[in-house]
């Protein structure tokens, strides 16, 4: 009787800690997409004790064209387009690990398919470029081993890059074809000035309906600007900037230091309805301070 007790004890604080302890997929077209919601993902790990995985679509290599900088670091023509197609997926790596250690991201899954050009057309990467049922079986296989919570994706707003664009339908797609019941929560992000009016105004792609946002859903925020520290000096954005820094090969990343207020989740429509209540206590949690406030002469 008492192994049977010691059992079910075990099971129920088994299932307190998975609860308590979030875990997360990101999946991106490109290494440094991540750093759309890099303060998300910290708050997660450092703060939640939470996990957060990363699987990258392409092998980066059509960012030559902003390398400019960074040819006398790595001591290589970049910006000549053969010589950056042929060096920038093993650089582009090396960045996005030593900026994911910042935000404490896990695990890396590379799919390594062609970054071709910049583009609008999802339709075209899908069809033509990537092998999207590879990938797809593969993220079907990483999510059912898993056991993810939620999955993070970039909004596939129509002025979206058409490979970041493909991405999010290649997640969604991987998603629907699970059982609902064992469905993570999908989300799509986007950024967001603390003086924007939050809407459900991108309510999906026409062409891709499982793109479709879920318009009774909660939008869910985390600010970036959440003041911590002696005085309320420190916020969420120096972390995002740390892992910004280390993408030098792409010089156009920094340009964005200290761009966005706030990391903005829009609920998919594919997602479990039951999942909604869940998600929003998940984000709540997200708002509850952990540094110890001290005070000094």
């Amino acid at each position: 009787m008492k192994s049977y007790l010691f059992f079910f004890f075990f099971l129920f604080n088994t299932i307190l800690i998975a609860s308590d302890s979030p875990k997360v997929l990101l999946i991106n077209a490109h290494p440094d997409d991540e750093s759309g919601c890099a303060a998300t993902v910290y708050k997660i790990t450092k703060e939640l004790n939470g996990t957060v995985d990363l699987a990258v679509i392409t092998n980066g290599e059509a960012g030559y064209k902003y390398s400019t900088l960074a040819e006398s670091i790595y001591g290589v023509e970049l910006t000549e387009e053969k010589i950056g197609r042929k060096y920038l997926p093993d650089i582009r790596k090396k960045e996005l690990k030593a900026g994911g250690s910042w935000v404490g991201i896990r695990n890396y899954i590379f799919f390594d398919q062609l970054d071709t050009y910049y583009t609008l057309d999802a339709d075209t990467v899908l069809r033509l470029v990537w092998d999207t049922a590879s990938v797809t079986k593969s993220l079907r296989l990483l999510i059912q081993n898993e056991h993810y919570d939620y999955i993070f994706c970039l909004l596939p707003t129509p002025q979206t890059h058409g490979h970041h664009k493909a991405a999010t339908i290649l997640a969604i797609e991987t998603v629907r074809q699970l059982p609902l019941a064992l469905r993570p929560t999908i989300l799509g992000v986007s950024g967001a000035m603390n003086k924007d009016t939050l809407t459900n105004s991108f309510l999906g792609l026409p062409s891709y309906p499982i793109t479709k946002i879920e318009k009774d859903a909660p939008i869910f925020t985390f600010n970036r600007k959440t003041p911590f520290g002696y005085n309320g000096k420190l916020n969420y954005n120096i972390v995002v900037n740390w892992l910004i820094a280390e993408h030098k090969s792409q010089g156009t990343m920094q340009t964005f230091m200290n761009q966005g207020d706030k990391e903005v989740f829009y609920f998919f429509a594919i997602n479990n309805d039951a999942k909604k209540e869940t998600t929003k206590d998940f984000f709540s949690r997200m708002t509850t301070p952990v540094f110890r406030k001290r005070t000094y002469r």
